[in-house]
């Protein structure tokens, strides 16, 4: 028998806690989806799930509380395996060919920063309000979508931080798959497949609000509409 410390000092045992903290993240990132398609339901639709979330405290903390862990977690064991693997091989190999499956400890350099300053600036922007330009109100979800939305360069920006991020969920998912166990020759195509498709479902869900906002399909509503019930 291994003691539970002792096994999360393994390489098995960090790629485990990369995986189960990736599920997390991966089924938040659906669910914060499905709530935000809510805007093309009206004004009304958005503004209320808002509301309902900031009077279910409990659902709200534990769910932030969760995803904290499991984002710390997820950096802490992708440094050390990826300074493991710097230290099992010092000298560069004269050719190599990469795996899907070590893509997100060999890019943690790069996607991990970016997609950490994307959760901080979207924070900012849709939580705290702190993005200039626009008239933030915690009570108008809705029309804090669409008035920021209008600004190019923060479309763009969000735009580019989904690109980073669903490339990341795509060779997450399918490294996640393999390592708790969903693994093998007969259903490897198949588990390729569902990485891509879930990665492209997701990016087009969010990306589809700043495109509608640019296009005009989705318009700033009347003050008097905007306003969910306290």
């Amino acid at each position: 028998m291994v003691a539970p410390g002792d096994w999360l000092r393994t390489t098995i045992g960090k790629k485990v806690v990369m995986a189960l903290s990736g599920v997390i993240w991966f089924g938040y990132v659906i669910g914060h989806l499905l709530g935000n398609l809510q805007i093309y339901a009206g004004p009304d639709k958005i503004n209320g799930y808002a509301e309902f979330l900031h009077h279910a405290p409990a659902l709200l903390w534990g769910t932030r509380l969760l995803l904290l862990f499991a984002i710390v977690a997820h950096v802490v064991a992708s440094v050390q395996l990826s300074v493991r693997n710097l230290s099992a091989r010092p000298v560069a190999y004269a050719r190599r060919t990469d795996l899907a499956t070590s893509y997100a400890a060999r890019t943690m350099m790069w996607s991990g920063p970016i997609l950490l300053v994307f959760i901080l600036y979207h924070l900012a922007h849709l939580t705290f309000g702190a993005v200039p330009d626009f008239q933030f109100d915690e009570h108008h979800v809705y029309n804090n979508v669409v008035l920021s939305f209008q600004l190019w360069w923060l479309s763009g920006l969000y735009i580019a931080a989904l690109i980073a991020l669903c490339l990341h969920l795509y060779h997450g998912a399918w490294s996640f798959l393999q390592t708790l166990g969903a693994s093998h020759p007969a259903y490897d195509s198949w588990r390729r497949r569902f990485a891509a498709a879930a990665a492209v479902a997701i990016f087009v869900g969010y990306v589809s609000i700043p495109v509608s906002v640019m296009v005009g399909w989705l318009r700033p509503a009347p003050h008097s509409i905007a306003r969910a019930d306290p």
